[in-house]
């Protein structure tokens, strides 16, 4: 790999690795968060909220960890890698 490369890649590495631990920390947080509310719900519709809630809280861990690893895909795809 390019020495000029290499400290892009490191930064990447570390914001990716920093970025994947919040949301999962924040991600399971809010999802116990949701699933307790839809638990203690006695509202049809405060269990639909939750359950959507529910829903978006997983996709956007998904997403994430896509996020992550299609970024050491294109840093990896770097000539000379």
């Amino acid at each position: 790999m390019p020495p000029e490369i290499q400290p892009i890649q490191d930064i990447l590495s570390r914001w990716i690795v920093i970025g994947q631990a919040l949301v999962g920390s924040i991600g399971a947080l809010a999802f116990v968060v949701a699933f307790l509310w839809k638990m203690l719900a006695v509202q049809p519709q405060s269990v639909l909220q939750a359950k959507q809630w529910i829903q978006r809280i997983v996709i956007g861990t998904i997403g994430v960890e896509m996020a992550g690893t299609l970024v050491h895909v294109l840093t990896g795809s770097v000539p000379g890698h």
